[in-house]
Parts: C-alpha cells; sequence; structure tokens
C-alpha cells in the first residue's frame, strides 16, 4: 500500500481519546491544548516605556538641547503622576506612561543638569517613540491559544502573561511497549565480551521509549517477549487491557518465527499490513479486542532499527498526535539541493537519511541499510524521494527536518 494512502487510512482510526485534565502551566510544555486560552485583559494593561531614559511631550521639543525640568521618577510597577506640559518624567523600562506623555527619549540622547533636576534632550523625538502601546500584545478578549495547539515553550509564557496558572490539555495517551526477538539482550545484562553467537543488544526499545515520552505519552514498558506464540497472545491480551495503543518492534513478517502478525489476527484484527516504502516496509496496525469490551490500537513496527525509527516518525508520531486531538499533524517539508548522485531508481519509495552542509545543500549518508542505526544519529533529516525516480547533483529535493519531526 502506497504510504499517503496508510497514512491516511491510519488517521481515520485516530479518533481523539476525549480525556482531559488540567495541569500547570509551568508543565504543559508538549501537551495538546485542549480549550481555547482567551485572555481576561490586554497585555501590556498600560502604554509603558521600552526604554530607560524620560518621558514628555514630543511637542515641547522643538529642537535638540532643549532643557525640561524632571519632575517625578517613575519605576517599572509603580505609577506616576500626570505630566506637566514642558516637564519631563525621569522613566524606566516597563513603567507606565504618565497621562499627557506620548514619547520616550533614552538615556543616552539625552544629558542630566542640576544634578537631575533638569535634562538636556539632544534629540527630536516623535509621537509614540519608544513606547509599548496598551494592548499591542494581546487585546481583551482574543483567543490567543487555540485548543489543538501542540504547546510550546513561548505557548507557556504567553499564556502566564494573562494569568493563567493552569490549563486545559489532552491526557496522555496510554502505551503499551514491547520487542519480540530470542536474539535480543538488555545493555548491561551481558557484557559485549560473553555475548553469545547471533545476540544483540535492544537498541529500539531506547529509542522508541524517548520518542514516545517525547510525544507525551504515559508508557509501559514490557520488556522483551520471546519469540513464542502463547508468550506473545497473553502480553498482548494483557495490554490491551489498560492501553490506547500497543507498540510492538519486531515479529510482524513473514518469518515462521514472526509471531506477533497472527497473535494480532487472533485477538482482534489486523487492518494495514506492508507498507510501499524503504525502510519499514512490513510495518502492520491493527485493533486488539479487551475483554470487557472495546479494543486497543496496535501497531507493529519492523526490527531493523532505522526501519523502526522512520516508520515512527512518519507513521506512528501523527497517530498519536490526532489521539491527543491536535491540529497540525505534518511537518512541512523544505526543498533543498542535492549534493549528491542517486543515480539508479527505486521500486519503492525511498526515505533517505542525509544532512545539512555548509553550502546549503545536502550529502548523503554513505550506508542507507536499514540496520545501520549511526545513520540516523547522524542525518538531520530525511530525503523523501519517490520511487522510479533517480536524483542528479544539484537537483531539488524534498527534505524533512528531524528537528521536527522529533520535537
Amino acid at each position: 500500500m502506497p504510504l499517503d494512502e496508510a497514512l491516511a487510512r491510519l488517521l481515520g482510526q485516530a479518533a481523539p481519546l476525549g480525556r482531559t485534565e488540567r495541569v500547570s502551566t509551568f508543565d504543559a510544555d508538549g501537551r495538546v491544548l485542549a480549550q481555547d486560552a482567551v485572555s481576561a485583559l490586554q497585555v501590556p494593561p498600560n502604554d509603558n516605556s521600552s526604554m530607560d531614559g524620560y518621558a514628555l511631550r514630543a511637542a515641547d521639543v522643538g529642537a535638540a538641547g532643549v532643557a525640561l525640568p524632571v519632575t517625578q521618577r517613575i519605576a517599572a510597577g509603580h505609577a506616576g503622576t500626570p505630566l506637566a506640559p514642558g516637564s519631563a518624567a525621569r522613566i524606566f523600562t516597563g513603567a507606565p506612561m504618565p497621562e499627557g506623555a506620548d514619547a520616550v527619549v533614552m538615556q543616552e540622547d539625552t544629558e542630566a543638569l542640576d544634578g537631575g533636576a533638569q535634562v538636556r534632550i539632544n534629540t527630536v523625538p516623535a509621537p509614540g517613540q519608544w513606547v509599548r502601546a496598551a494592548g499591542e500584545d494581546v487585546t481583551r478578549g482574543a483567543v490567543i491559544l487555540r485548543a489543538g495547539e501542540r504547546l510550546s515553550a513561548a505557548s507557556l509564557g504567553l499564556a502566564a502573561g494573562i494569568g493563567l496558572a493552569e490549563l486545559q490539555v489532552a491526557a496522555r495517551p496510554r502505551v503499551a511497549l514491547f520487542s519480540t526477538g530470542d536474539e535480543l539482550v538488555m545493555p548491561g545484562s551481558v557484557p559485549p565480551e560473553q555475548m553469545k553467537p547471533g545476540a544483540i543488544y535492544n537498541s529500539n526499545r531506547f529509542f522508541l521509549r524517548a520518542l514516545l515520552l517525547r510525544l507525551g505519552c504515559v508508557v509501559s514498558d514490557l520488556g522483551i517477549v520471546p519469540d513464542d506464540r502463547a508468550a506473545t497472545l497473553a502480553t498482548l491480551r494483557s495490554a490491551a487491557e489498560a492501553h490506547d495503543l500497543i507498540l510492538t518492534s519486531g515479529g510482524v513478517s513473514v518469518g515462521e518465527e514472526d509471531h506477533v502478525k497472527p497473535a494480532v489476527e487472533q485477538l482482534g484484527a489486523l487492518d494495514l499490513w506492508q507498507i510501499a516504502m524503504k525502510p519499514g516496509k512490513p510495518f502492520a496496525y491493527g485493533q486488539v479486542r479487551r475483554d470487557g469490551g472495546g479494543s486497543a490500537h496496535f501497531m507493529g513496527l519492523p526490527g531493523n532499527p532505522v526501519s523502526s525509527f522512520v516508520t515512527f516518525l512518519l507513521l506512528v508520531r501523527p497517530f498519536l498526535l490526532k489521539l491527543q486531538g491536535a491540529s497540525q499533524l505534518e511537518v512541512p517539508a523544505l526543498q533543498l539541493r542535492a549534493d549528491f548522485d542517486l543515480p539508479r531508481p527505486g521500486k519503492r519509495r525511498e526515505f533517505l537519511r542525509a544532512r545539512r552542509n555548509a553550502q546549503g545543500g545536502l550529502d548523503l549518508f554513505t550506508n542507507q541499510s536499514s540496520g545501520v542505526l549511526s545513520s540516523a544519529h547522524w542525518a538531520d533529516g530525511l530525503v523523501d524521494h519517490p520511487a522510479g525516480h533517480t536524483i542528479a547533483r544539484g537537483d531539488a529535493v524534498r527534505f524533512l527536518p528531524l528537528a521536527e519531526l522529533l520535537a
């Protein structure tokens, strides 16, 4: 199945979970907002100075060199009194403008006289100069953050700026994660020099858990399930009861020891299997029934680490975001110059590990094998390469930045 069709079918199954919770604005980074944030005030609340200097009437300074008496001092957090015509107020950044003043002259363009009792203005100000207008950031009644937004650090500052100590966000998806394979060994359990022939350390478990946590999930790490049908069935049946999604790595291909696919079919249904993409062909999606009714989503990722990494970013990531009600699911692609050649067309749509260079082009990792995880560490993006096409040095290619896919 083509990737775009598979993704559309996946997202068609990903109804938002609908569970929400209130969390401290301090703890809402990366969460998906479930309710519009509406401002009950304007920001800033008053006209205020954006510089340390002197507030005055611009009309009182017709030429550089005018001296004005300083009648008051206004610091941030303190209100001044109405400014008399022909006078100035010593003012500091963030302090509210006194009534009657319409400009600020920064202190670098002034000279204090008589111990600060007067000030010489060495430039001619314009009305509105160095003044931040009330409401120029946020107006009263404005929707500053919309439901479905994934909150960023700037979002939290904006929410705090209108007085929101808590935000209503989508509840975290509950994900059960496990790997399959008798060849897998956990780091730390066996030293490298004692590894049995054919054994490998379980790298997928580490990056998949990290990616799930970055997407705001609550992760139940169920470890490594042996290549055994009964053990696979028992793990899937148990995981379905308390989780929204079961995510596995390995066991979804066609080998005699690949038990996950038939186990899912026995306990529920398999709706998708095998995607026309490279790496990542043996991807599976389905549902596992719960004993009490309903079902948990199931996603089976390939065992090869790069295949697992890429299919997570392109298929699992948008699925989990939609479960949380996120409005932005796709990462915009960039059009960048290929500084490499790819003369042989492939049969499947391919996602090549590449990195931007100092000249603004893209370099390609030398080994694009699905088992070479160092390619994903080296790269800062994926080149989305269509099936049946070649790439010549200088061609524009579609580039998906990993910084956004991994956010």
